[in-house]
């Protein structure tokens, strides 16, 4: 069974991504996005180091919600910096020590950074256990990190390694 659907979650969210892509729910594209769904992950099994196990599928859920809802929030916040305090951001870079040690948590970790506007992953260190972050506008840096390893961090922990 693993061999013909290794990742059963990835499948109808590859699909989902497909039909979102082509903005389009026709019963042609829904095909084409399930198959879709189902070969990307057959045909690059041998690229994934390991199985990928999601510990707390409702922290998962929770966790996109909260993604989502700050993407909002972010992307009208980034629009009245700019046309409000073009001038006076107080762009900086920040070091997020990382409780994750899971090479996906942390992929996802940084990925969810860069998804947020306003901040972007900019170097994970040789050692894995810091991220260095751009934000457009910080104007307490300790705030900004104690955001991160909240909302972001501790559910992916939660998420893969518990």
């Amino acid at each position: 069974m693993k061999r013909l659907l290794p990742h059963p979650l990835l499948t109808p969210m590859l699909a989902l991504v497909w039909l979102l892509l082509n903005n389009s729910v026709a019963p042609g594209q829904i095909v084409l996005g399930l198959l879709l769904g189902w070969a990307i992950p057959v045909f690059t099994l041998p690229f994934w180091p390991e199985q990928v196990r999601i510990r707390h599928p409702r922290t998962l859920l929770r966790f996109a919600g909260v993604v989502l809802f700050d993407i909002l929030v972010a992307n009208l916040k980034v629009a009245w910096l700019i046309l409000v305090r073009g001038r006076h951001l107080r762009p900086a870079f920040v070091v997020v020590s990382l409780d994750v040690r899971h090479d996906l948590a942390i992929s996802a970790l940084a990925n969810t950074i860069c998804l947020t506007p306003g901040t972007v992953s900019a170097r994970l260190s040789e050692d894995r256990k810091s991220l260095l972050v751009h934000a457009l506008d910080a104007d307490d840096h300790a705030e900004l990190v104690a955001t991160i390893k909240s909302r972001y961090e501790a559910p992916l922990k939660e998420i893969f390694e518990c």
